[in-house]
């Protein structure tokens, strides 16, 4: 059990239970945003579904994405835990400051770009599993991608399918975004919160503690319960800038972006492949937004925070790089 660990195995895994908190807060926006902005729900009550949906999400739907990143990206035998400490605190670090400025980047990517910076500096490029980080940068480049497409098509064929009903067809869109935003927080909880299984177990691994990769009960319930209360306190920067600065959400955008969403959330969860949230809902709302008119999206928004998404992993491998120099002795 977690009272049992060493001192210093108990430091990492509070640093990754802080990244899955931080998590949640950080991307509760990327469930909850739409919802709130076409009025389907108020903020406080769909950040309390959205929280509880998260906290059950990692016990539905297996291990595959936390078997991704602990397992399959370093060798998890031969990295130390000042790796996995110094990843961890920067991926911390830009979460908040992104948190700060307003900015949905991706924790995803931080993590990962966190990993990378502190494995190379620590112990050298050999500790790297290039078929498992290209595993990981496929399904991070190709999921917004897909979310743009899924999204323009979904709106499509919802706009033709509505087309026969009076104006109160938004009634329907509305009541049923109860709905789809339960199935995108199941999806969103068990990928983002297996991303810290995977780390924690990654560290009782590389300590000793386990001597193979397995996620025992005990992890999956804490990160489960941590992103949940992330999410339940929310980061309220990020909801105004994903439900509002695009474009102005109503009903059907509501209800077609998180269809989407979930549809490619999930499928990469079963698929073993961690993506970004905010990558996808984001991009899911850009697609449905340019399905009625390419003008409507506000694109100088859109492109800031594909800055964002560009200068993630860079900017984390780097600030991993200097932690580790750091925490190098006292590890």
């Amino acid at each position: 059990m977690i009272f049992d660990l060493p001192l210093v195995v108990l430091v990492v895994v509070a640093l990754a239970l802080t990244f899955d908190f931080l998590n949640g807060f950080h991307d509760s926006s990327n469930i909850v945003a739409t919802m709130i902005a076409s009025r389907a729900m108020n903020g406080q009550m769909a950040l309390a579904i959205t929280a509880i949906a998260h906290f059950f999400g990692p016990f539905l739907f297996g291990v595959a994405v936390a078997t991704t990143v602990g397992h399959e990206v370093l060798n998890d035998m031969e990295i130390r835990l000042s790796v996995i400490a110094s990843a961890l605190i920067a991926a911390i670090i830009w979460n908040l400051l992104t948190w700060y400025l307003g900015i949905p980047s991706s924790s995803s990517h931080a993590l990962i770009g966190g990993m990378l910076g502190a494995a190379i500096i620590e112990s050298g490029f050999g500790v790297v599993k290039m078929a498992g980080v290209t595993k990981v940068i496929v399904a991070l480049t190709t999921s917004p991608l897909i979310g743009l497409t899924l999204g323009f098509i979904v709106m499509k064929a919802s706009l033709f399918l509505a087309r026969p009903f009076p104006p109160s067809i938004n009634g329907f869109f509305k009541r049923s975004q109860w709905f789809t935003a339960i199935a995108l927080a199941l999806s969103h909880g068990t990928n983002d919160a297996q991303k810290t299984m995977g780390v924690i177990t990654m560290g009782l691994v590389s300590a000793g503690v386990l001597k193979e990769f397995h996620v025992p009960f005990w992890v999956i319930f804490v990160s489960a319960a941590a992103i949940a209360l992330g999410t339940w306190i929310g980061g309220w920067r990020l909801i105004k800038t994903l439900g509002g600065k695009f474009y102005k959400i109503r009903p059907i955008h509501g209800f077609t972006a998180q269809v989407t969403s979930a549809s490619v959330i999930l499928t990469a969860s079963f698929l073993g492949g961690p993506v970004s949230t905010t990558q996808v809902v984001s991009s899911a709302i850009m697609g449905v937004g340019s399905a009625e008119r390419v003008s409507k999206v506000r694109w100088g928004v859109a492109g800031q925070i594909v800055m964002a998404w560009i200068t993630t992993i860079p900017a984390s491998a780097a600030m991993a790089a200097l932690v580790a120099l750091v925490l190098r002795q006292w590890f």
